[in-house]
């Protein structure tokens, strides 16, 4: 079987833009709580959505970053 290598530039990346959907989706959260006057402990008690929110936007930029690699394959395989 063959070992798959994930080279630190790409793992970097990936944390990066987890990282980013996580402030997002916590910045979301900061955001409701201001705009519906809500108790500022929901920051921690509401935690598991902002986890969700997190991973649904990661997945959403993950989905985005296949379909540019797709049609990016696409159009060097016209340039032939």
């Amino acid at each position: 079987m063959k070992e798959l290598v994930i080279s630190s530039k790409r793992l970097k990346k990936e944390v990066l833009i987890f990282v980013i959907s996580f402030a997002i989706a916590f910045i979301t959260n900061i955001f409701a709580i201001i705009k519906f006057k809500t108790p500022w402990y929901e920051i921690f008690t509401q935690i598991g959505y902002v986890l969700i929110i997190t991973l649904s936007i990661y997945f959403v930029v993950i989905f985005v970053r296949f379909i540019i690699f797709l049609i990016k394959k696409m159009v060097q395989l016209f340039k032939k």
